[in-house]
């Protein structure tokens, strides 16, 4: 391949058939994306269209990523669009935000070139510099309107020093840099890595692994190919196949990040670049790269009916992502304890530490399950300082009730079946024979064939309804019990969050009904002392103090100082920790077995 000085291009040509024509009213599309300036973090785009055969053209631009449930507004980084045709430019009227139109009217051939701005980590947007290029499809590339169901095909050159390409997309005829897509979701769900990642590969069952290391890490090539593969492996047993033939995980480390989005053939994940040194970090990477790999079959096949075929022009509603997220959110962890990678004793904790982040936060009191997914589009990805106070976790709450209906089904079964086996049937159901997404009416039926009782009631209260779990009914199936080390406690808590990492105690949060919130401390205070004592840097500001206790808090709000009276309430703080129920009975010890893979 020839190296270009100063840029890299990727030239995709798209060939498609028009929809009211036949296989001879072809028409081509042809984009090349190149980086003069990646320095500056600017990507330049032509789109090329041959045979054209209509009258007016509609050029857009997705507003969302899937997987991440939230209008991003990608059109906004876009800059100096113009379209020309025989060498003239053509005008354009933007008739949505996202929405460019055209009258193409005895046009055939056209060129459309624009710049798009490139500067966000994470790993749902595309991100470039002069080290490398990570494209993320649904913020790059304009498409036409009514050519969603159009093949194509991606020829990439890469920029001086960048050596290598990244993607799921197929190779032609074995080119790395010249890659196969058949229609606008499989591109806007194929993210491209290029430049000089660290790849190495591995095989399960006969599907090719790609790991395309960026930044550098304290990572161990060998025990990740060996341990990863064990996660798969427990999950590919779940659903009995692998739907690809080739899987790539794209991983971004940096001093310090995290995160995973899914796609059809690939992830991206964030993460540390020095957390695989512990076991802590490495076992975190492991859970996530399970979540993530999870999702190619649960939302990325079997899923909720609303997500599929996409709308890229507007938000996709379901009150189903407790099952899309949270179930996956569940066996991430699951998974890997049935590798053995995690012991029994370990995985009881993370269970531990789940619950205590529910039933610590005030929202759970007030948003339900099913309303936290449908309302994802506006709350879930937009956090404000009084998120807590009134929403609950879709991934976290979703992950704990999967966790008390595999008890469930595994207990009224005696062991026979398992969560495991709902995921199965809705994924050969639903997505291999009826090939469509689910209703949240046949994802329940489903789960009342294998518990076989009906579930209207456990629905009616921790998924539709703001009924406080009951821990123990379920984890006794397994002859566990949950118990609340802080119940005979009786501290006091000002109920506030605070800045980490500062010498000021400055307010990012009050907690529903706190001491602080009663007594009127907000968001943004600074706290400067306590009953005339300056606050210490770090550490507890009320030590010693008890329940019922009145101090004056000294504060500056909007650069005015003021002193308020504040009593203080106990915390009710919940920490919760697992053990064996005594003389567990026959029954108990088979669901225990079943349930953690004890063998």
């Amino acid at each position: 391949m020839k190296k270009i000085k100063l840029s890299v291009i990727f030239s995709l040509t798209l060939l498609f058939m028009a929809t009211t024509g036949n296989a001879a009213d072809s028409a081509g599309i042809t984009y090349t994306v190149s980086f003069p300036e990646a320095q500056a973090h600017y990507a330049d785009v032509e789109m090329k269209l041959t045979g054209l055969k209509q009258n007016t053209l509609e050029l857009k631009m997705p507003v969302w990523t899937p997987g991440s449930y939230l209008v991003r507004e990608f059109q906004r980084n876009i800059e100096t669009l113009s379209v020309t045709a025989n060498g003239k430019e053509i005008a354009t009227t933007k008739t949505r935000k996202n929405i460019w139109q055209l009258n193409t009217t005895g046009i055939t051939d056209l060129i459309v070139k624009y710049r798009v701005y490139a500067f966000e980590i994470s790993v749902r947007t595309s991100f470039i510099d002069a080290r490398h290029g990570f494209l993320s499809s649904p913020d790059i590339f304009i498409y036409p309107g009514n050519m969603l169901q159009t093949p194509s095909t991606v020829h990439i050159i890469p920029y001086k020093g960048w050596t290598s390409v990244s993607t799921s997309l197929e190779k032609v005829n074995g080119d790395s840099f010249t890659r196969y897509s058949p229609n606008y979701d499989i591109l806007f769900d194929s993210p491209i890595e290029v430049g000089n990642q660290d790849i190495f590969g591995f095989n399960v069952g006969g599907v090719a692994y790609e790991v395309a290391m960026v930044g550098g890490g304290s990572y161990d090539k060998e025990r990740l190919k060996k341990d990863l593969t064990k996660v798969i492996e427990q999950e590919v047993a779940i659903y009995g196949e692998n739907p690809n033939k080739h899987y790539t995980f794209i991983v971004h480390n940096y001093l310090k990040g995290g995160g995973g989005l899914e796609h059809l053939s690939s992830t991206v994940l964030g993460a540390s670049r020095d957390a695989y040194a512990t076991e802590s970090g490495y076992e975190n990477f492991l859970s996530l790269a399970a979540h993530e790999h999870f999702h190619l079959w649960n939302v990325k096949r079997l899923r909720p009916i609303a997500l599929g075929p996409f709308d890229y022009d507007n938000e996709n509603y379901t009150t189903n992502l407790w099952i899309a997220e949270g179930f996956t959110a569940y066996y991430q962890d699951i998974i890997v304890r049935r590798t053995q990678l995690y012991t029994p004793e370990n995985y009881l904790n993370i269970l531990a530490t789940e619950i205590n982040q529910l039933e610590n936060q005030p929202g759970v009191k007030f948003q339900s399950l099913s309303a936290s997914s449908y309302d994802a589009w506006i709350k879930a990805y937009r956090p404000n300082e009084n998120s807590a106070n009134n929403t609950i976790s879709y991934y976290t709450k979703g992950a704990l009730v999967a966790l008390l209906l595999d008890l469930e089904i595994i207990n009224d079964t005696k062991g026979k079946s398992s969560l495991d086996d709902v995921m199965k049937y809705m994924y050969n159901e639903y997505y291999k024979v009826k090939g469509r997404g689910y209703t949240d009416a046949e994802f329940k039926q489903a789960l009342e064939k294998f518990a076989g009782k009906n579930l209207d009631q456990f629905y009616a209260d921790y998924i539709n309804g703001l009924t406080s779990i009951d821990y123990n009914k379920y984890v006794a199936y397994a002859g566990y019990k949950i118990t609340e080390e802080l119940a005979g406690s009786n501290d006091a808590a000002l109920g506030i969050t605070r800045y980490p990492g500062i010498p000021r105690v400055i307010v990012t949060g009050v907690v529903r009904n706190s001491a602080a919130w009663v007594d009127g401390i907000n968001v943004n205070d600074e706290i400067v002392d306590i009953d005339s004592t300056p606050v210490p840097e770090t550490g507890d500001l009320i030590a010693g103090k008890k329940p019922g206790d009145k101090i004056m808090v000294t504060l500056i709000r909007d650069g005015l100082t003021q002193t308020l009276p504040v009593t203080l309430l106990k915390s009710n703080k919940v920490k919760y920790k697992f053990e064996e129920l005594p003389n567990a009975n026959a029954q108990q010890l088979t669901v225990r077995k079943k349930w953690l893979t004890i063998k």
